[in-house]
């Protein structure tokens, strides 16, 4: 099944770019990229059995586990990066940030929305911490580490002093719907464009 989320991303991703796909498991959605927009693209992941699938689907991929900082990569190399679904799960994911819009000309960024109302409602009433299938986890086993709702991802762009370029919300019918209005509550996963500061 395709996650909502990728179907965004490569919305956004400019055809025979050069992209990073950050976290990039067993390279399905890098070589969609490369097939439906004919991109050429590198996968960096930290688990060699995604690199053994990733290279057997002819991904061309590197194995560095992102939160030592990405220093293999330099400045504007890249014309897209990015992160699907992995922000939640990074150690520093600020420091991330700053490095994915210092190796890109701009970065992709999608995560599941904590804010979600039913997020809310099961840990108001139920006290225990929420599972969905954008998050279907137990707290004690998941790879996830920093949960975040959409606000919180805005105001950490702001202070991180990376533009917002466009948001695209995921959710059913009406929750998608409502999730273009009020995302914080109704969005399951957002999808950022985002770039360095241009002032």
């Amino acid at each position: 099944m395709t996650r909502l989320d990728l179907n965004a991303v490569l919305d956004w991703v400019p055809e025979g770019s050069k992209v990073l796909d950050l976290g990039c498991g067993d390279g399905a959605f890098l070589q969609r990229l490369r097939d439906e927009r004919q991109v050429t693209g590198v996968g960096v992941d930290i688990d060699a059995d995604n690199l053994v699938a990733a290279t057997g689907k002819g991904v061309d991929v590197i194995q560095e586990d992102i939160n030592d900082g990405l220093h293999c990569f330099t400045t504007n190399r890249f014309d897209v990066v990015v992160l699907a679904h992995a922000l939640q799960e990074l150690t520093d994911p600020h420091i991330a940030l700053l490095r994915m819009v210092d190796i890109g000309e701009e970065a992709i960024v999608s995560f599941p929305n904590f804010g979600h109302w039913s997020c809310r409602l099961h840990l108001g009433f139920r006290g225990r911490m929420p599972m969905s299938k954008a998050m279907p986890r137990h707290w004690y086993d998941t790879p996830n580490i920093h949960f975040c709702t959409v606000e919180d991802f805005e105001a950490l762009c702001s202070e991180l002093r990376i533009d917002i370029i466009a948001r695209a919300t995921v959710g059913g019918f009406a929750q998608g719907f409502l999730g273009k209005y009020w995302p914080n509550l109704f969005a399951t996963s957002a999808v950022y464009r985002i770039c360095r500061a241009q002032s």
